[in-house]
């Protein structure tokens, strides 16, 4: 049991915490919205953490997600460095955010399986 999450997924969750408290009360970016951090991935060699993260509200408007990705992008030194601050680690990794198309995704796969759902009911109730 001890053995079953590895360090760098550890790191990666407390990461998530972190930044998650760190973005909604101390980043003052009029760019940036409602930011929620979906996952951290940690290199093994703790190089670098891929942040994927997902902003309320902004599906398909690709000019809020570009201002927001820049706006995270400029803030991610002072982040790192409060990082620094509350996690204890030896190196802290450089970050790199990426928008999560998933949830997305998920919701237009969602409403497609709908659609069908509903054209076969429909046709069923037609013959």
């Amino acid at each position: 049991m001890a053995g079953e999450f590895s360090r760098t997924s550890r790191i990666g969750d407390q990461l998530q915490k972190e930044l998650a408290s760190l973005i909604q009360f101390e980043v003052k970016d009029p760019r940036l919205g409602m930011v929620t951090i979906n996952e951290v991935r940690v290199a093994k060699d703790l190089g670098y953490a891929d942040i994927y993260y997902t902003v309320l509200g902004l599906d398909d408007n690709v000019e809020r997600l570009a201002e927001n990705q820049q706006a995270l992008d400029s803030a991610k030194n002072f982040l790192r460095h409060r990082l620094a601050k509350e996690v204890k680690l030896r190196v802290m990794p450089q970050l790199r955010f990426h928008y999560d198309q998933s949830v997305v995704n998920g919701a237009r796969m969602s409403a497609l399986i709908e659609e069908a759902i509903l054209k076969d009911q429909n046709k069923d109730s037609q013959e």
